[in-house]
């Protein structure tokens, strides 16, 4: 039963960030509009977001190892539910600023935070769960953006504020059932160094991975509406439909994710996605046509969607003592990822064109499936000596 009840409370966890990030995503072409921006300012003000959120990731490593990650969740979901509500209120730019700061602070806390949460659920149950948490995320995503596209007609804060009011609500009703510090630990694990040190180098593969996939990730959020409607010129109705497929295809795969990885293991399941995520890069590089492009994205989706989940899950292994350094470690490349991603892709493309740009993450995401043996790591507790 308290398992049952931690695995509920972590499902809402990831349910509140997937629609409290939707929320704000889903408005920056009217954020934009609101306060005057020009494309080149735009970037500049959504680069503080995956650049803070990684100052965030790094502390809630430190603060969970301490206080567990209960405390920090119960700390940084409001907060960033909050920043949302401030994001839509705030009058002028220089306001909007600090705003997206907590915002980044917060996102990289709770990130890190409700992977912790999953990891001592997964180890708990002795199976395979992180996928399902990671569906519940993308799910929450669309039904942020299916609410943006349903009141489109009111007040920008008010779009961005009742969402977040179910937010707070359902953080604060959750916290209670998250896991404990004492819970996330395995018995009989080693204690955790009086330094808060951990090794680097069992997780590398994971870090790396984790900022290829965010690589591949960033390109297709940032870049699939301009390669339909530039390289393909795709009519308005069939712009968006390269993004629907690729975040379709990426929440049927975290649905029967799990599943999956108990009948194959992490390694081989992540090897495959990296084979496929590269078949779909390489389709949208060599696309004749919007059809074919439009399937070539949804295949991104497919591939790159298994990686994530196992990376966290592998961090966990490696840190049986329940310490959250290692999954706030490769939750940090995640915005790593995301920050080279869309500089590297942005930039190709103004040096080339779109088609050579998207090359970038199809070799970066070959590499994935060379990394794919650290995702099921021979032994679970590293020897902190070797720091």
């Amino acid at each position: 039963m308290r398992d049952f009840q931690a695995r509920l409370a972590t499902y809402v966890v990831y349910a509140v960030q997937g629609l409290s990030f939707a929320s704000l995503l889903i408005q920056v072409a009217n954020l934009q509009a609101k306060h005057g921006l020009d494309d080149g300012t735009l970037t500049l003000l959504l680069l503080i977001v995956p650049v803070f959120a990684g100052v965030g990731s790094v502390a809630a490593g430190t603060f969970a190892s301490r206080y567990g990650s209960k405390l920090l969740l119960r700390i940084a979901q409001p907060v960033v539910a909050a920043a949302v509500v401030l994001i839509g209120l705030a009058p002028n730019v220089p306001l909007l600023l600090p705003v997206l700061l907590l915002f980044g602070l917060g996102v990289g806390a709770v990130d890190a935070g409700m992977n912790m949460q999953g990891v001592a659920v997964e180890r708990r149950y002795g199976v395979q769960v992180l996928n399902g948490f990671h569906c519940v995320w993308s799910a929450f995503s669309v039904v942020g953006a299916a609410w943006a596209s349903v009141a489109a007609d009111l007040p920008l804060p008010l779009i961005m504020s009742i969402p977040m009011v179910f937010a707070v609500a359902g953080s604060l009703a959750c916290a209670r059932y998250l896991c404990t510090p004492e819970e996330e630990k395995v018995e009989d694990a080693p204690a955790a160094p009086a330094t808060g040190g951990f090794p680097w180098r069992p997780i590398i593969p994971l870090c790396l991975a984790m900022a290829f996939l965010y690589v591949g990730d960033a390109a297709v959020s940032n870049f699939n509406t301009v390669f339909m409607k530039n390289v393909l010129h795709a009519s308005a109705q069939v712009i968006p439909l390269a993004y629907v497929a690729y975040q379709a295809t990426t929440l049927a795969v975290r649905l029967c994710g799990d599943l999956a990885v108990r009948l194959y293991g992490p390694a081989a399941i992540v090897r495959i996605g990296g084979v496929i995520a590269t078949v779909g890069f390489l389709g949208v590089v060599l696309a004749p046509n919007q059809p074919l492009a439009i399937v070539a994205f949804g295949l991104t989706g497919v591939g790159l969607s298994v990686v994530a989940p196992q990376s966290f899950s592998a961090a966990g292994k490696l840190d049986p003592a329940g310490t959250g350094v290692a999954i706030a470690r490769v939750n940090l490349f995640n915005y790593v990822g995301f920050i080279v991603g869309a500089a590297l892709v942005g930039g190709i493309a103004d040096a080339t064109d779109m088609r050579v740009a998207f090359a970038a993450p199809l070799v970066l995401a070959s590499a994935i499936i060379a990394l794919a043996a650290g995702f099921q790591p021979k032994r679970q507790a590293p020897d902190p000596s070797t720091a």
